[in-house]
């Protein structure tokens, strides 16, 4: 599946936002963005422990070319109240959003009598609130067919019937507003519910709150905290201001705001953590690189996304934590002091293990 879903009510920001992911480029150097179609963007991930290591790897006054990893963005169709039923583009909507692994929704959380709200009123939690219900309203009609279908193969098989009984409870706490995310049942992948998607809430505010935040980004982080999810504060239109200027300009620009780096830094890497990714590093006078795995993948998997012979033939792995590879002042002085630790097939990988992979096909 695609990565994280860029949603909302219409005139929130949205569009802004994946636009000015698709021009971060110019700020973020060589951390490219790629389109895929008018609407799906993969934007790198950026990671400073790639410059670190590419110093490592200093050679003729020349340097190995940085590979970060990315995260895919999805531009989403504006939902309107009763997208559900088919209103506005509500189908294309709910499709497009089955088709991702989770959810950026995109808040207004700025007042400007210029930019129209579909609501008619400025209240963030409220439109939260709308998206929530055309979503869970999606999932009870997905879950009613389902039901159909499986209370009639209940009786002869046994695991059928056991999904009954979880769908059940899954329609009674949907009725309820309790998303599946949130069920006390593990949610069955193969439901496919909208409502079961992380989410990860973005404030857009106006430039003078990005600093110090509103009442009304308060009302989210509040939500959110309650949800167990995360909200990350971002202003759209600075952001891309940001992605129209060059890389010291953009530095200076976001030191007078008072911030250390873009939102949309933050958001990516929101992003790719709640979509239960994290990185490994590989580095040599050829390249340094970022991969990604999953939380929990295990080492010979790992070698695997490298190249499909490295995990069929794996033999082992030797992993160091970054900072005592540089103490050691690279791979091979490590390896002499005997600072990289061997681990073998039922190792978990850990993000940023810089790893080098043993194998023999």
């Amino acid at each position: 599946m695609l990565g994280l879903g860029i949603v909302g009510l219409p005139n929130v920001g949205k569009s802004t936002l994946f636009n000015a992911l698709a021009r971060a480029r110019a700020l973020v150097a060589n951390y490219p963005f790629a389109t895929i179609d008018k609407n799906v963007g993969v934007v790198a991930v950026p990671d400073s422990r790639l410059e670190v290591l590419q110093r490592l790897y200093l050679k003729d006054g020349r340097q190995p070319p940085i590979v970060p990893t990315a995260v895919g963005f999805v531009d989403i169709a504006g939902l309107v109240k009763g997208a559900s039923r088919g209103e506005g583009l509500g189908n294309q909507f709910l499709a497009h959003i089955r088709e991702v692994s989770a959810i950026a929704h995109v808040v207004r959380c700025f007042d400007d009598p210029n930019v129209t709200h579909v609501s008619g009123q400025g209240d963030p939690l409220y439109d939260i609130e709308i998206i929530n219900t055309e979503l869970a309203l999606a999932d009870i009609a997905t879950l009613e067919k389902r039901l159909d279908r499986l209370r009639r193969s209940a009786k002869a098989n046994q695991e059928d019937a056991l999904l009954v009984e979880v769908g059940t409870v899954l329609m009674a706490e949907l009725s309820q507003g309790i998303p599946a995310r949130r069920s006390r049942l593990s949610v069955p992948p193969d439901f496919n519910l909208l409502t079961a998607k992380p989410v990860v809430y973005v404030c857009n505010v106006a430039e003078s709150d990005l600093a110090t935040g509103n009442q009304q980004v308060a009302a989210v982080q509040a939500l959110a905290q309650h949800e167990g999810a995360e909200a990350v504060v971002i202003s759209a239109k600075i952001e891309a201001e940001l992605a129209e200027l060059g890389i010291e300009e953009a530095r200076e620009f976001l030191r007078d705001l008072g911030l250390f780096e873009p939102g949309l830094s933050r958001l990516i890497h929101v992003g790719y953590r709640v979509l239960g990714l994290i990185t490994f590093l590989t580095a040599n006078e050829r390249e340094v690189r970022a991969w990604t795995v999953r939380r929990g993948t295990k080492a010979p998997q790992a070698a695997g996304v490298i190249h499909s012979d490295f995990e069929r033939g794996f033999i082992r792995a030797e992993v160091i934590a970054l900072d005592k590879l540089v103490e050691a002042g690279g791979m091979l002085q490590a390896r002499t002091k005997g600072w990289l630790r061997s681990e073998g097939k039922e190792y978990m990988v850990q993000d940023g293990d810089v790893i080098h992979f043993l194998f023999n096909v």
